[in-house]
């Protein structure tokens, strides 16, 4: 028998200190690491003041940032019939109401019309955080209208390029859009209306190798990843290491792919010179009445007549 019996405590965890701060008040940048008060970043449009990393924007808030003040949206309400039934780790339809959660949105595209430093346009914006943006029925039928309403209407048309490309979910219906979008965009071209790409981070596979490098003036953010195949399916392909930054916005300026690398937080300026150059113009001030343009002005006398 033993002299004493030593009992067994389980150990206890430590009491972790709450913290007072609350939580999604602060944001650490990917490319500097320095922390970001969230009101300062929306105040920079989502550009580190440090390092001036560009964090991604949601389709809202693209149309907030280039429009001066409210817009219209069309065809909210168009939504995917899934012609396929395409099912591969979970149902396409699942997929469809899991983005609808997430972002409020019914596809990966908002198009809107309004005005940009007065001149009246149209931007058709995507959102990568439904389904990456791929670019599925939906989304080429609501681009198209856009440019359809720019030609009705007379005015320029915007795209803001978003996405992983074109949506394998719906197969063949999905890559028809690249040459639906494009004959809208030559109908545009004909009618001499300016047609502006903005490219941002990321624009890959089947919306770039269609509409996203078919403007009169392609933009792009700074760093943003553009290009139709990945990195690591052109290496094992071309079986040769590819250069630094390749693929990169500043990559396709310099190769004479694309017109302009801009900051977020000069956009919309640009975006409103570029179509000024193009003959965009805000529309003239409603004429004055008749009697308003000649209360103070002094009749002409009748000519002196001759002889």
């Amino acid at each position: 028998m033993a002299w004493f019996k030593k009992a067994r405590k389980p150990i206890a965890a430590k009491k972790v200190k709450e913290s007072r701060v609350p939580e999604g008040l602060w944001v650490k940048c990917p490319g500097c690491a320095q922390v970001i008060y969230n009101k300062d970043l929306a105040t920079s449009l989502s550009v580190c003041p440090k390092c001036t990393y560009h964090f991604r924007l949601t389709a809202a808030e693209r149309l907030r940032m280039l429009f001066d003040g409210g817009w219209t949206e069309h065809d909210p309400n168009l939504v995917s019939t899934d012609p396929l039934q395409f099912t591969d780790t979970k149902p396409y339809k699942a997929r469809i109401k899991a983005g609808f959660a997430s972002t409020g949105l019914k596809d990966a595209i908002i198009v809107g019309s309004g005005t940009i430093d007065g001149m009246p346009t149209v931007i058709a914006s995507m959102e990568y955080g439904f389904i990456g943006g791929s670019m599925g029925v939906v989304v080429g039928e609501k681009i198209t209208r856009g440019i359809e309403r720019a030609l009705d209407e007379r005015c320029p048309m915007v795209i803001v390029c978003c996405s992983g490309g074109a949506r394998m979910m719906e197969g063949a219906l999905s890559l028809m859009q690249m040459s639906k979008i494009c004959g809208a965009l030559a109908h545009l071209d004909r009618a001499g209306l300016p047609y502006i790409s903005v490219l941002t981070d990321p624009t890959t596979g089947g919306v770039t190798a269609s509409f996203a490098m078919l403007g009169d003036l392609n933009i792009a953010e700074p760093k943003a990843l553009i290009g139709f195949a990945g990195p690591r399916v052109i290496e094992q392909t071309i079986r040769q290491k590819l250069p630094a930054g390749f693929q990169t916005s500043e990559f396709l300026l310099e190769k004479g792919m694309l017109d302009l690398v801009v900051d977020r937080r000069e956009l919309k300026a640009v975006i409103a010179k570029g179509l000024r150059f193009m003959g965009a113009a805000a529309p003239p001030p409603p004429a004055a009445p008749p009697e308003a343009l000649g209360a103070n002005v002094e009749p002409i006398p009748e000519p002196a007549s001759q002889g």
